[in-house]
């Protein structure tokens, strides 16, 4: 089912729409995380400055007496200030980096051309760490530190601890809305795939009804797309057209079937003037089976074109019925078993058509019996016969017309190779099947299965 469904067209149409909304979503989600990566960068940056700013411009106002004091308060506000600079940093400084360079900038146009270095640190001994457990920033943080001089000539060191230097793209609500806009995109592609296949679908649904029954309701030409309306002009004109090449041709078989019948009725009563005795004799036998496949080619004329009605036919009492008539007819004809459900079938084409596969089983195999049951919505009437069987390559060549087996069905027993036909006919007018099959060797017996779809 999963093969099928991802050979189909309306899978593909998905896998495109989804693959390549995802590819752009993707795509369009992580440039927008850059970019918010970015700007909140710029904007952390601004407020560090910001917090220099502030806090270097309020110790230039404070006298040095009591400049240590301030230095104590913002300490508390998530910043390690002190009046002197790490000796370390001053002999040995990390190298510039971007956001160092760029913090340095902003630093000297609002505090003025005055000597500020600003360094990233990712050492643990940064003072400013410090403050992270009063901060509560949890691992995702780096130091920013800045070296500058007051007014005075004050050195002057401020850490400032920072979180998220790269923040992760997954975090917050991205997993939830991440799923309901695969979920919405999901069901969006899906329908538009259906709507999209949906005129092929009605196509081939019309054109598998087409090859069970010609006589199918044709497909409406005034909705969908104007391809969908002349698809649907074009198939109901190649249905006219097969089936008005189907009404000539059975007219044809049936005007020809019917005038035979005058002559031959003629000859009948010609050969009954006939002196020998022996040759009246066999004249009349080959007359007989002349007139016999008339008219089977009468029914089977008839047969190509039901146009009787549908009607709920109890399957049950239609096949004891049969099996009956046989057994008065003094056929050896047993049944066994019950569907229980009728069918809606053509009553007198599905009475035409198990009969022809009893009469073949009796004719051939010498006795019949019928076995009915009902399975996954299915009624399944089971013929077996008693005869030589068929050999396994011929059990679809028999359902040709007028196809005989010389060897398995022997001429003496009567016939004109009709039978199968028609019966395999009028189960595909029920959307149903004939088939044959031998029981384990082509010499034991056959099997003739009808299968019809149940309410």
């Amino acid at each position: 089912m999963i093969a099928s469904f991802f050979g189909s067209m309306t899978a593909r149409i998905f896998l495109i729409l989804i693959g390549g909304t995802v590819i752009s979503g993707a795509l369009v989600m992580t440039l927008a995380a850059y970019e918010r990566k970015d700007l909140e960068a710029q904007i952390r940056m601004h407020h560090m400055a910001e917090r220099a700013e502030q806090s270097i411009q309020m110790l230039n106002a404070i006298p040095a007496p009591s400049r240590q004091a301030a230095v104590d308060i913002l300490d508390g506000s998530g910043m390690h200030v002190r009046l002197s600079q790490s000796p370390s940093l001053m002999t040995n400084p990390p190298a510039d980096t971007t956001s160092s360079a760029a913090m340095t900038d902003i630093l000297r146009t609002v505090l003025g051309n005055r000597e500020i270095t600003v360094i990233d640190r990712e050492d643990k001994d940064c003072p400013g760490y410090k403050v992270r457990a009063k901060m509560n920033l949890g691992r995702n943080h780096y130091c920013e530190t800045i070296l500058a001089t007051l007014d005075d000539g004050t050195p002057i060191q401020l850490d400032l601890v920072q979180r998220d230097r790269f923040p992760p793209l997954i975090r917050g609500n991205f997993l939830k809305n991440l799923v309901l806009f695969l979920t919405g995109l999901t069901l969006l592609a899906l329908l538009v795939a259906h709507m999209a296949t949906k005129p092929l679908r009605r196509l081939a649904k019309a054109a598998n009804e087409l090859g069970r029954n010609i006589e199918h309701a044709p497909l409406p030409v005034n909705e969908g797309s104007t391809e969908v309306r002349e698809a649907s002009e074009a198939f109901n004109s190649m249905q006219d057209s097969i089936r008005s090449h189907i009404d000539e041709r059975t007219f044809m078989l049936a005007a020809i079937a019917h005038d035979l019948q005058t002559p031959l009725t003629r000859l009948r009563l010609r050969l009954e003037k006939v002196g020998d005795e022996a040759l009246r004799a066999s004249l009349v036998a080959d007359l007989t089976a002349t007139q016999a496949m008339v008219t089977e080619g009468l029914e089977f004329a008839r047969t190509v074109s039901v146009d009787e009605p549908l009607e709920l036919v109890d399957l049950d009492s239609l096949v004891e019925a049969l099996c009956g008539d046989a057994s008065d007819a003094g056929w050896d004809v047993t049944c066994s078993g019950r569907i229980g459900k009728p069918a809606l079938a053509f009553p007198h084409a599905l009475r035409r058509c198990v009969s022809n596969l009893l009469d073949n089983a009796v004719k051939y195999g010498k006795f019949a019996h019928v076995i009915l049951e009902a399975k996954n919505k299915k009624a399944i009437i089971s013929i077996i016969d008693g005869g030589p069987g068929l050999p396994d390559d011929q059990l679809e060549a028999v359902f040709q017309p007028f196809k005989r087996i010389e060897h398995s069905r022997s001429r003496n027993s009567g016939g004109t190779g009709l039978g199968l036909t028609i019966a395999r006919i009028i189960a595909e007018k029920h959307k149903g099947s004939v088939k044959l099959r031998n029981i384990g060797a082509a010499d034991l017996g056959l099997i003739a299965t009808i299968e019809l779809n149940l309410p």
